[in-house]
């Protein structure tokens, strides 16, 4: 059975970037077929219109990511699949919205640290951007954050491959579950993951305290341009915890099999089972 999954993106976090890449990093996977549709930048409630063009792809699973999934823009593109099953993938803030969702039957995945950009536009600008998600990337990915969103994924895919009603994730990735996903054998690259971690999740702190509570651009401007140093003081950290690991050719992989099936491997040499 081919599994048809459905992508629709609000807005930017970090994980949206490689979302659907992380399921078929070779290109070469045959048990799924995926569509994306978009919103852009914007998630407005009116922009949830998109979810009507991925209607039309019919998927069997359905993942909506976002920042802030409690907003009325993301909860209106989730609901326009009530009956599907639909993952939502969003940051901490969404956190709020966790019990509705588990109300409604909607499994989740909370990145913590896929943490708020410094939107202000005396600082922010496109080239900032690119870096910051940059290194948001290097620390969801480095740390193991982006295997557990993987894993959930494929979990529900395989469930309904073997004609399972799908087992939708509840996850809050912690600094804790993405360093145990991350599978390192050394216990001092496992320690600069987890501050990696530690830090990037307090980005959102800084920054939000730079968007909307500071007025002064004499104390705001600041603000948001040490919470992007520290993002990228994070990912430089989770550079270091995977060098480490590389250094001990005990690299964690996972790559999947044509048939979708999640293989594994330690030593660089060596082939994946």
């Amino acid at each position: 059975m081919v599994v048809k999954v459905g992508i629709l993106k609000m807005g930017a976090i970090g994980t949206a970037i490689l979302l659907e890449y992380l399921l078929d990093e070779r290109a070469d996977r045959e048990d799924i077929e995926v569509r994306v549709v978009t919103s852009g930048a914007k998630m407005q409630a009116e922009e949830a219109k998109v979810a009507e063009k991925l209607k039309e792809f019919d998927p069997d699973l359905i993942l909506v990511i976002s920042p802030n999934a409690a907003l009325p823009g993301p909860k209106a593109a989730r609901e326009a699949f009530t009956g599907k099953p639909v993952i939502v993938i969003s940051d901490a803030p969404a956190k709020k919205a966790k019990e509705e969702l588990e109300g409604k039957g909607f499994g989740y995945i909370f990145i913590n640290a896929d943490s708020m950009i410094g939107a202000r536009r005396e600082f922010l600008d496109p080239t900032e951007m690119a870096l910051f998600n940059a290194d948001v990337v290097k620390v969801l990915a480095a740390t193991g954050a982006f295997r557990i969103v993987q894993e959930a994924i494929d979990k529900a895919i395989s469930d309904i491959k073997a004609g399972k009603q799908p087992e939708l994730p509840k996850i809050v990735i912690t600094a804790e579950k993405a360093v145990e996903a991350g599978n390192f054998k050394n216990p001092y690259a496992k320690a600069k993951a987890m501050a990696a971690y530690y830090i990037a999740e307090k980005v959102a702190d800084v920054d939000v305290k730079g968007c909307f509570m500071e007025k002064d651009p004499e104390k705001y401007i600041p603000l948001v341009a040490s919470a992007h140093e520290m993002m990228r003081t994070a990912a430089i950290l989770a550079d270091e915890a995977r060098e480490i690991e590389k250094y001990n050719d005990t690299v964690y992989r996972s790559p999947h099999a044509r048939t979708g099936e999640i293989l594994k491997k330690f030593k660089l040499m060596e082939k994946p089972q």
